[in-house]
């Protein structure tokens, strides 16, 4: 299925980070990276947002899919970009994320599971369609669950789990699909996920994204090397529904 979002006019882009070679953004859900010729009705990027925004060229050294919010990094020069990029290839940067799925997620699984690439029609037409399987591993702690007297199909009640996600590899769609491999489906995904799930959340929280949040990239700067830290908020509409399944509506408790 297209995860295409309804038309939504998107803001100043909220700042978290910024140094003389680096900027990090907390990328809204439902906002894409870069230009795309997949998405040509398209008329807002968060790459040509962030220029006009502050009058200076970016360079994007790493991605998000468009319906995941949260920290998205640029660099401000092609030699600042080429020296965080190793950074990336080394597995020195720690990302993490955080994912409300169906189900109780286990305290801790450590999941190494190869994924093969997912192609799209269009844009992969002429790729090669049996390339080998990539190896793939992430990191979950279940952080809260909860139980809803809501009856979904044939059970009586309803379960949901808030799970940290640290993936030490970056393939496409890596955490939902080891999500979805643990039977942990994160709400909103409309490829991976439960559209049962999907339509209780629209229907009750009025909730139409994917709940996948980057909250953190971490990693020693290439220059300073200081350790920088940074954080993107879950925001308000999360934190609502946090609160409904009984967990904390603070930023800080996550």
């Amino acid at each position: 299925m297209n995860e295409r979002l309804a038309p939504v006019e998107f803001g100043e882009l909220e700042i978290l980070y910024r140094d003389e070679n680096y900027i990090a953004i907390n990328k809204p859900s439902g906002l894409l990276v870069h230009r795309s010729f997949l998405d040509k009705h398209e008329t807002q990027f968060a790459m040509q947002m962030l220029r006009d925004q502050i009058g200076q060229h970016v360079f994007p050294v790493h991605r998000l899919d468009r319906p995941t919010s949260g920290v998205l990094l640029f660099a401000l020069s092609s030699d600042a970009a080429r020296d965080i990029n190793q950074l990336f290839i080394d597995n020195q940067i720690t990302k993490r994320y955080l994912a409300l799925v169906r189900g109780f997620a286990p305290e801790s699984v450590y999941l190494d599971k190869p994924l093969k690439e997912e192609l799209d029609k269009i844009a992969d037409k002429f790729a090669a369609q049996d390339k080998a399987a990539q190896e793939a591993q992430t990191q979950f702690n279940c952080l809260h669950q909860a139980t809803l007297p809501i009856a979904i199909g044939k059970y009586p009640t309803v379960r949901y789990s808030l799970v940290e996600c640290f993936p030490k590899t970056g393939r496409k769609h890596q955490i939902r699909r080891h999500l979805k491999h643990l039977s942990l489906p994160i709400i909103g995904d409309v490829n991976h996920g439960d559209n049962q799930h999907n339509q209780f959340f629209r229907d009750h929280f009025a909730l139409r994204r994917l709940m996948l949040f980057a909250t953190e990239l971490n990693f020693v700067h290439p220059y300073t090397q200081q350790l920088i830290k940074i954080k993107a908020p879950l925001g308000e509409a999360m934190l609502n529904i946090c609160t409904q399944l009984g967990w904390p509506n603070q930023e800080k408790d996550y």
